[in-house]
């Protein structure tokens, strides 16, 4: 077989979600395949001599019935590790148990020993003891139709996290010299919109916090269905590095819901600008121009420029049809009020399968690809729109790599306001370019 067959053959047999399963039984690895006999050759030696000293390995074995294998967290000859993990999958599950001492050279050598691999005569031995514990399979002697190794790192080593951190002060220092499309406005006005419970004010403390170099809670949260905003709040954030306002005002306002909630009515109202900070919703009746917080003068400064519906991608599914039908009308307002909605998917970190190492990537993981599909589908927002983020709710302390997605997702959101900035009619950007024009005359000869 020729290199470029050997190439495109050197992939692993392993379905996404067995090898996603054995990354986090091995405490959050990633693998780099090393060994596959079917390409390198049924040889103990090519196995050997391809693995050996690459640090901790993973051997796979592929039978007709089950896949299993043997995890050794030594691989040096002149040293043996007290205890290798012995694994089998059954079904989606893997069952494991310790066995050893091992190094890697003596998974090859011909004596007893629990576990022993033999290439050449495609098979397997493992004690019966053993198989007792593993508790699936039924003959000492397993015929083996591939096997295959892998070098083990761990997903966040220290070359990747400087990567992120790196990331993240360039992240940081792009939006603190962020300026609006020919500066129209002085600061972007973003509004979260969505279900109560969803991560909106969550989403706002987590921002907040990467700026002020700590975590902070100034919108309160909480766990109580029917939310815990229940007034229309603009959040001006300074930066703890300048102490200056940031060049952007996240809106917060009460949760979507089947039954109270956001007035759907209310939505034209706050995009256009006629709705003051802390004014306090009434799911029954909408603002209207003779209520006496409702603001008459317009101006391009206090219009929202971008919105995001804010969802727990979690509860994507569980969304009621009722829900759904809102949430598209809702989003419907916003486009016809001339602004491109975002979506921001919340608690990536918790869904099933995603670690810490998995955020990095994020958009590339299986689970999030298809709960992005699943809001595209259901939803009707452009996949491009759908932007994931990972608030802080029980840390303590900044995590880089959730300050990178969700700063990731604001400098997004900035990008989709100065769309809406570009997309003004030239009557409008003029009227904004005069009114900053004369405030900056103002400021000018105030003294004067």
């Amino acid at each position: 077989m020729d290199s470029t067959n050997r190439l495109r053959n050197m992939k692993t047999r392993l379905t996404w979600l067995q090898e996603k399963k054995l990354q986090n039984h091995l405490g959050g690895k990633q693998f780099s395949l090393l060994f596959k006999a079917s390409v390198h050759g049924f040889c103990d030696e090519n196995l050997h001599s391809r693995c050996f000293c690459q640090g901790p390995t993973l051997i796979v074995i592929y039978s007709s019935d089950h896949v299993f294998g043997l995890y050794i967290p030594q691989n040096d000859k002149n040293k043996a590790t007290d205890s290798c993990l012995l694994f089998a999958f059954e079904e989606t599950e893997i069952l494991g148990c310790e066995i050893g001492p091992y190094n890697f050279t003596t998974i090859f050598f011909p004596i007893e020993r629990e576990f022993k691999i033999n290439l050449f005569r495609k098979e397997v031995k493992i004690s019966l003891d053993t198989l007792k514990k593993l508790k699936l399979f039924q003959h000492q002697i397993i015929s083996l139709e591939e096997c295959e190794a892998f070098r083990c790192e761990d997903l966040l080593d220290t070359r990747k996290m400087n990567g992120v951190a790196e990331l993240r002060e360039n992240l940081l220092s792009a939006i603190r010299t962020y300026k609006p499309s020919r500066d129209l406005v002085n600061q972007i006005r973003i509004l979260l919109l969505g279900p109560v419970g969803a991560g909106k004010s969550s989403f706002f403390n987590s921002v907040k916090s990467v700026f002020r170099g700590y975590v902070t809670h100034q919108a309160v949260v909480g766990s109580d269905r029917t939310g815990i905003s229940k007034q229309y709040r603009t959040y001006s954030i300074n930066d703890g590095k300048t102490v200056k306002p940031l060049p952007f005002i996240l809106c917060d306002s009460v949760g979507l819901s089947e039954e109270e909630g956001l007035c759907l009515d209310d939505i034209p109202y706050i995009l256009k600008g006629h709705v003051p900070d802390k004014y306090q919703f009434n799911f029954m009746k909408p603002i209207t121009p003779d209520h006496e917080s409702y603001i008459n003068f317009l101006s391009l400064e206090n219009r929202i420029h971008c919105v995001a519906f804010v969802f727990d991608a979690n509860s994507i599914e569980q969304l009621s049809n009722e829900m759904v039908a809102k949430v598209k009308k809702a989003r419907r307002k916003v486009i016809k009020c001339g602004v491109a909605p975002v979506v921001l998917l919340t608690c990536v970190d918790t869904m099933d399968l995603i670690t810490r190492g998995d955020l990095i990537n994020i958009y590339k993981c299986m689970p999030v690809k298809l709960k992005r599909e699943e809001v595209h589908k259901k939803l009707g927002f452009a996949l491009s729109d759908i932007l994931v983020v990972s608030n802080y709710t029980s840390e303590w302390n900044l995590d880089p790599i959730k300050d990178v997605l969700n700063l990731s997702a604001l400098r997004q959101m900035l990008w989709a306001a100065d769309d809406f900035l570009e997309d003004l009619p030239l009557e409008k950007k003029q009227q904004s370019e005069k009114s900053i024009s004369q405030k900056n005359w103002k400021k000018t000869n105030r003294w004067s």
